[in-house]
């Protein structure tokens, strides 16, 4: 990714700060931050975005994969049944079942964007606890979005000096 710049922070604050609103810009659309904190982003956003882009519609073809998933009753408890062990203790294990999906399996080259991605994004959380992708979202909502750009994927409006130590403050959105 890009050089940085030092932005008055050691090397693992200034990473960590900048995976915080790289990954606020990826998730909500837009952030509010100072003018020099925003061009350090931007060049961030814009350059997972283009890898994204490239590597939009780049997987093999789907494959056969085998899952084994818990037997569930009427309830949607999971059914258990009794096994007898060499020793002859006996104890309950849970009932499973072999199913085959057809899956889409990534091309070398779009994992290693994926991975080059997920290091500059954290994992978040929506409302109901439940854990979101960045990185799907990245793949499959934004990029093919912007499929037909040819960069400048961001924007950011000037919103005036900050009232407390006059640094200038920036609002920067995907367009």
């Amino acid at each position: 990714m890009p050089a940085n710049k030092k932005l008055g922070r050691p090397t693992d604050q200034r990473k960590a700060m900048l995976k915080g609103l790289v990954t606020s810009l990826i998730q909500h659309g837009r952030i509010e931050t100072t003018e020099t904190r925003a061009k350090e982003v931007r060049d961030i956003v814009e350059k997972l975005i283009t890898l994204a882009v490239k590597e939009c519609d780049n997987f093999t073809a789907s494959r056969n994969v085998t899952i084994s998933a818990p037997v569930l009753d009427s309830k949607g408890r999971k059914i258990l049944k009794t096994v007898t062990s060499k020793n002859g203790n006996k104890y309950e294990v849970v009932e499973r079942e072999t199913k085959t999906e057809l899956k889409t399996v990534d091309a070398p080259s779009r994992l290693a964007a994926r991975r080059q991605i997920m290091n500059w994004v954290y994992r978040v959380k929506d409302e109901k606890g439940n854990t979101i992708s960045l990185t799907n979202k990245l793949f499959d909502d934004i990029a093919p979005k912007y499929k037909d750009r040819k960069g400048g994927y961001t924007r950011s409006y000037k919103l005036g000096a900050r009232r407390g130590d006059g640094a200038d403050i920036v609002v920067l959105e995907l367009v």
